[in-house]
């Protein structure tokens, strides 16, 4: 049996210094057994935090607002379907990085042929400046919604932002753990505001989170829109990278402990994004889809209406939402995208580049004019297209006895893994049958 010996003399000198090291000292404690209950889990507790930022993005607000507005509450059930969805995603992502010290995307590299690799780099690229045009988007509405400057200025306060909070990531894993964390509990406190104020109907609210309802086609693009907004290809590579390394397992004894902590981390995590997106949707439904304003499609057009029905304070607190969500979420889409760029590639640019070029399409958008609330959209429904392609490398990697050991997927959870996957594919052929015109039986014009 491995032994597990004390920090350096060194070691401690720096945890007087270091957050992070501090950090690494009490998870250290805390699998030697010397600490118990929450001082115990507080160390583990913090990627997940990270990941719950990608489902509480700008794309959620503009999904989620158009499909209360317009559905009421009968798209409940498809945000507690996703979030349960994710709760079984990130979690594997996140046993992947601690079971075998690499990545998602090295494992693709190392275990896929070249060209396959390729391919699936240009898509997660192409998946990861999707995620980063809905954040970056809703940051800027958000500033300028709030502000009242220009789009092209906020655009630009947006990405400053975002690369000071990237910057963190110098002093340690820590501090931006926090960081992200707290615009986290932001988003969560503007909301229990606004359900406040909404005044929801909770047996309605309950109902429709468990019975399902499709409806016609029209709701078929939001359905598939909100899983695209709620289980994210970008952060099912990154969670993989969080949990690498940030606290390392000695032996096999201790990845089962770092798993055990790290399980908790993702169901904590996870269910406050997923009372946040059901929130979203269910205040859109009590606030517009009940008081005759069904049209309400966009985040413009949702802020201005809740101001004469639920006041101004309402609609402020609603633009401070969507603007901590902006601009975490930007910056959780920066980490990734270097995360699958080093991962399938092996090199990596300077963060400020990258914040750089993922800004551009934000930029270009912005100065044609296009609607931000339907690009924000339709960047969901790629999403949601793209999703397949990290999730079945996922489900494959971590059934693999060879790369996981004792943290290989049990059979139930294989299961459960697959089913997801089918349940996304399906969801995206039924969205690609509607588009080409073919209307599926049960479903309406």
């Amino acid at each position: 049996m491995d032994a597990a010996p004390e920090l350096a003399a060194s070691d401690l000198h720096q945890t007087r210094f270091s957050l992070s090291a501090r950090t690494e000292h009490a998870a250290r404690q805390a699998l030697l057994g010397r600490h118990r209950g929450l001082r115990a889990l507080w160390p583990f507790l913090g990627p997940a935090f990270i990941a719950a930022v990608a489902y509480v993005d700008p794309g959620n607000f503009a999904t989620n607002i158009q499909g209360g507005a317009e559905f009421g509450y009968n798209l409940l059930w498809v945000v507690v379907l996703a979030n349960l969805m994710a709760m079984v995603i990130q979690s594997l992502s996140a046993k992947l990085g601690i079971a075998c010290g690499q990545n998602l995307p090295e494992l693709c590299a190392r275990y896929y042929s070249r060209p396959v690799v390729l391919i699936m780099w240009v898509i997660s690229e192409f998946a990861a400046m999707a995620t980063d045009l809905a954040e970056f988007l809703g940051a800027t509405l958000g500033l300028n919604l709030l502000l009242h400057i220009p789009l092209l200025v906020a655009t630009v306060i947006t990405g400053i932002a975002t690369y000071l909070i990237l910057s963190l990531d110098k002093k340690g894993f820590r501090p931006l753990e926090w960081l992200i964390a707290g615009l986290v509990m932001v988003i969560a406190l503007s909301y229990g505001v606004e359900t406040v104020l909404s005044r929801p109907n909770w047996g309605q609210v309950a109902y429709h989170a468990v019975v399902p309802w499709v409806g016609n086609s029209a709701s078929v693009l939001l359905i598939v829109g909100i899983v695209g907004a709620t289980v994210m290809p970008h952060v099912v590579y990154l969670h993989s990278g969080l949990t690498q390394s940030r606290i390392l397992p000695r032996n096999q004894a201790e990845r089962l402990q770092i798993y055990r902590f790290e399980r908790i981390d993702v169901a904590l995590a996870m269910t406050l994004a997923g009372l946040i997106n059901l929130a979203m949707l269910f205040m859109a439904a009590s606030v517009f889809h009940f008081t005759g304003h069904q049209a309400v499609a966009n985040i413009t057009t949702a802020y201005r209406t809740l101001t004469p029905i639920l006041g101004a304070a309402a609609a402020g607190v609603f633009l401070i939402s969507l603007l901590a969500s902006g601009i975490s979420s930007s910056a959780v889409g920066t980490m990734a995208g270097q995360v699958i760029m080093q991962g399938f590639v092996g090199f990596s640019i300077p963060v400020g580049i990258r914040r750089l070029i993922t800004m551009l399409p934000t930029v270009v958008i912005v100065a044609l004019g296009v609607n931000p609330t339907e690009t924000l959209i339709v960047s969901q429904v790629v999403l949601s297209l793209v999703l397949p392609v990290p999730i079945v490398a996922l489900v494959r990697f971590t059934g693999r006895q060879d790369i996981m050991g004792a943290l290989v997927n049990r059979p139930l959870v294989q299961a459960a893994a697959w089913l997801v996957v089918a349940v996304i594919v399906g969801l995206n052929a039924t969205l690609l049958l509607q588009m080409a015109g073919i209307t599926l039986p049960g479903l309406g014009a």
